[in-house]
């Protein structure tokens, strides 16, 4: 059987299978899963591995000795209760291995009576499926997780390996994905099914949180005069974090981000400052985040922050003495990218072109994901998936397109059959 019949064949089997694809999703949107609780999806999803026949291994990440490995985040919740999973197709022999790269924890829901629908409900309408994680990323594991079933139930068996994670923590940590890696589902290509509306991303951007703290000189609330307000010098470095923004708008440059407004987001999302209202504080911290292009570390996004924020202070006669403190802390992650020319980056384009009949868009994705470890231990690795990059986090009605979903698992379908080879 050549490629193009077997495609056809796995094609068909998708579509005879729509009904239960995003049913599959509906039922993973009726499970809450925010990190920390994603002990029920788990048990959901290896149940319906072992229903299909596909073979899969769960296990508990042992913090201690992950913590050992140099790309090990420190966790804010104890893996006790959180299982991981990989679903396993191991191949005839002969051909590239292939992983696909999941998470299924979730931000939380927030106020659940601001949504207009259930948001563990997997409700549809029309072509849209609303749930929280529907496009971060339930619809992702749901795509690639239907591709296999596809492939196999066409009767047809990939040449390569194929491992399916099922990682957890994501939303805090890449400690899941690191825990799969060391246990040695890794391969000779992977697909990160973040949101990618449908998009071949072969690189994403880095994502860094910091803090500036300024001082100030407090005084008797009789004596404002003698006082120097933090809160008005904050202000100062507000507007300084602002101007940093629009010099690396217009002065960074990236052929995979025609548009880098989105990628350098840099921004003061708190201020806080006093501890009474009768009192002039003498303290203030802003905190903020700062996208990075990849190729950009912490250490030099850090630094450039810094040494704008003190040149600065140069110019103002009490920030002059009083400089202010920049650091980096919490949430710290670096871009990666693999070139657009990589074989893996054009079977999936040529995958694309093959099951959906026109051509990708090829970019950027503007937001850190767990492709930036696999890349960093020397998996090869692109971002594709249904999601809408436009509801990552959504705070009420996060949804996805049915269509997309459907569409992405005939890409991922094709790439098994193009990446891995296949016997019929």
């Amino acid at each position: 059987m050549n490629y193009g019949t077997a495609l056809s064949r796995v094609l068909r089997e998708v579509d005879r299978q729509r009904e239960e694809i995003v049913g599959f999703l509906r039922e993973l949107l009726r499970i809450p899963s925010v990190t920390g609780n994603e002990r029920d999806i788990q048990n959901f999803i290896s149940s319906k591995l072992r229903e299909w026949g596909i073979r899969y291994d769960m296990w508990e990440i042992d913090e201690e000795a992950l913590l050992s490995h140099p790309l090990a985040e420190k966790p804010s919740i104890s893996y006790r209760g959180r299982p991981m999973l990989v679903g396993i197709v191991r191949g005839a022999g002969g051909g590239r291995s292939l992983v696909f790269n999941g998470h299924v924890d979730t931000v939380p829901a927030g106020d659940r009576a601001s949504w207009t629908h259930d948001p563990f409900g997997g409700e549809v309408v029309g072509d849209l499926v609303y749930g929280r994680g529907a496009s971060d990323m339930k619809a992702g594991v749901a795509a690639y997780t239907m591709a296999v079933k596809a492939v196999l139930d066409a009767g047809i068996t990939p040449k390569g390996d194929v491992f399916m994670h099922y990682v957890v923590d994501e939303e805090n940590t890449s400690n899941g994905t690191l825990a799969a890696v060391l246990r040695g589902y890794v391969g000779d290509g992977a697909v990160n099914a973040e949101a990618s509306n449908l998009e071949v991303q072969p690189a994403v951007s880095g994502s860094m949180w910091f803090s500036i703290y300024v001082r100030g000189r407090s005084a008797s609330m009789s004596r404002p005069h003698l006082a120097v307000n933090a809160i008005e010098q904050a202000f100062k470095v507000y507007e300084a974090v602002k101007r940093l923004y629009e010099i690396r708008v217009r002065e960074r440059r990236h052929p995979l981000y025609p548009d880098v407004r989105g990628v350098l987001s840099l921004f003061i999302g708190m201020v806080t400052s006093g501890h009474t209202p009768s009192v002039i504080p003498d303290r203030a911290v802003l905190r903020g985040r700062m996208g990075l292009l990849p190729g950009e570390t912490i250490e030099s996004a850090i630094s450039e922050l810094r040494d704008y924020i003190l040149r600065f202070a140069e110019l103002d006669p009490w920030l002059r003495y009083n400089p202010p403190e920049v650091r980096q802390e919490g949430y710290a992650a670096e871009g990666a990218e693999t070139p657009v020319e990589h074989p893996l980056v054009q079977a999936l384009i040529q995958s694309y072109k093959d099951s959906l009949g026109r051509e990708p868009v090829v970019k950027g994705h503007e937001g850190a994901s767990d492709m930036r470890l696999l890349v960093k231990v020397g998996v090869p690795t692109v971002c594709f998936g249904p999601g809408l990059i436009e509801q990552m986090h959504a705070a009420v009605d996060e949804h996805v397109r049915a269509s997309y979903l459907i569409n992405s698992v005939k890409v991922m379908s094709a790439l098994i059959l193009r990446w891995c080879g296949f016997e019929a």
